[in-house]
């Protein structure tokens, strides 16, 4: 048996039915993160990872600043989580979340504190 590993970019309006398709194929949420990019367009990615047995396969998801993300957490419960962390760290909107804690899973003294704010690596100064 071998390690497999899958990359694959998809639109917004992919995420849920990929998110179904993963979990009807036994795969399991292993991780989402999201991240800041220079594009001023699409100024972030959000990562999910899927594991099943040896294999991991990657979603991506590249986002404009107003858009909106759906939530997989009604299809991989432990997404609310991440979920609340992108909203709170990144403020990427999330929808339906099953679990949303407002802004409120993280305390920072600065509001987003890692929202693109068009500067040197995407990087919030304050």
């Amino acid at each position: 048996m071998t390690n497999e590993v899958y990359y694959q970019t998809v639109i917004k309006e992919e995420v849920l039915s990929r998110a179904a398709d993963m979990s009807q194929q036994g795969y399991r949420l292993a991780q989402m993160h999201c991240t800041t990019l220079k594009d001023q367009a699409l100024p972030y990615e959000v990562n999910y990872s899927f594991a099943k047995d040896l294999e991991l396969y990657n979603l991506r998801v590249v986002l404009g600043e107003q858009e909106i993300l759906p939530s997989i957490s009604e299809i991989h419960p432990a997404a609310f989580l991440y979920e609340n962390e992108i909203h709170d760290l990144f403020g990427v909107k999330v929808e339906n979340m099953s679990i949303d804690y407002d802004g409120r899973l993280y305390t920072t003294t600065v509001p987003t504190p890692f929202r693109n704010s068009g500067d040197e690596g995407g990087k919030n100064n304050g």
